[in-house]
């Protein structure tokens, strides 16, 4: 039976059960190999659900790759050896030596004596020189997935096109290099945001933060080059004080909304409030949107219910934009983030 590791939030596995069952009814989850990775097994072949998920993302299951071979192994260094015997009996054939390629390894064992480098690097190098297949990890065409898990330890293999992973990442975790000027962590949120949705931000654009405070989105939007305007009733961070592209207006975003606010590229809100509150204030910044203009938002998720309010937030949102994607992110944690287009006036 086709196998394959899903990968979620381990507070949203009950979501991801969802998607799971509504992408292929029949698929069973066969073991937990670590918090929020769960091996899948699917009556029907696993790529006409991974091409689905190409289509249309799942909003919580962030990662997804195919089992096609498992290794036993004995928690030793000489697991390598068994490792690279698998990938030359298994997958040198199936590498496609016209497409970059990259190995991206998980260890779930903490206390096995090979870590993801140990693994990737040899294997690659193997890889490289039996098919002469290009290797580039930032952004290669076709990854080989490593799950090392479970005691006694099993390695899990699979090779697939990247575009079918739903992310480029292992399991999913996007990870950025911390700046000294770093105002919050909520600066990764943004930037793997523009990154998933694939936002290309204009010259000199203009962008609108609601709860802006401290900064941080405000911060990373000023490294792009973009105008900012910020709204919030506390203050925003010192280090931005002085910085001639960033309004400030010290006030909520109810109010400035009923001071005809100009028009927008870019509207932002990672406020902390009610989905539904937050989805209703977006819709009536929709106008103040450009017409090429979009719009970024979270979502903050109760610990139940949360499917049925996703459900009635994205009907509130529905009435002024299109929705054009909704994950949680890796950076998110009881949240989500939507990407949204104004519709047009009618």
């Amino acid at each position: 039976m086709p196998q394959a590791i899903i990968t979620c939030d381990p507070d949203s596995l009950d979501l991801a059960r969802e998607e799971l069952k509504e992408a292929a009814p029949d698929a069973q989850i066969k073991g937990a190999l670590e918090s929020g990775v769960r091996l899948v097994e699917f009556s029907e072949s696993y790529w006409v659900v991974a091409e689905k998920w190409r289509e249309q993302p799942p909003i919580f299951i962030r990662h997804v790759c195919p089992v096609q071979m498992t290794i036993p192994l004995k928690g030793t260094p000489q697991d390598l050896d068994e490792l690279l015997q698998g990938v030359a009996m298994e997958f040198n054939e199936l590498i496609d030596p016209e497409l970059s390629f990259s190995i991206q390894s998980r260890v779930f064992p903490k206390d096995y004596p090979l870590k993801p480098f140990d693994i990737n690097t040899p294997i690659a190098d193997f890889i490289h020189e039996s098919t002469d297949a290009p290797l580039d990890v930032r952004a290669p065409q076709q990854i080989l997935s490593v799950v090392i898990a479970q005691n006694p330890p099993v390695a899990y293999l699979g090779l697939s096109p990247t575009i079918l992973n739903i992310s480029d990442w292992a399991g999913g975790m996007r990870r950025f290099k911390q700046e000294p000027e770093q105002i919050s962590r909520a600066e990764f949120k943004l930037l793997e945001a523009l990154e998933i949705f694939k936002i290309e931000l204009p010259e000199r654009g203009l962008v609108l933060d609601l709860g802006a405070a401290p900064g941080g989105w405000t911060r990373v939007l000023r490294q792009r080059g973009q105008y900012v305007t910020a709204i919030d009733t506390a203050v925003l961070d010192d280090r931005l004080k002085g910085d001639k592209g960033i309004r400030f207006l010290k006030m909520t975003a109810q109010a400035y909304l009923k001071d005809e606010p100009d028009k927008f590229d870019l509207i932002v809100n990672d406020m902390r409030m009610d989905a539904r509150d937050s989805a209703r204030l977006m819709a009536s910044y929709a106008k103040h949107l450009y017409s090429h203009g979009v719009a970024l938002m979270t979502l903050k998720l109760p610990t139940e219910g949360r499917r049925p309010l996703l459900d009635e937030t994205f009907q509130i949102l529905r009435k002024a934009y299109t929705i054009g994607g909704a994950r949680q992110l890796f950076h998110n944690r009881s949240e989500a983030t939507v990407y949204l287009k104004p519709k047009s006036p009618r």
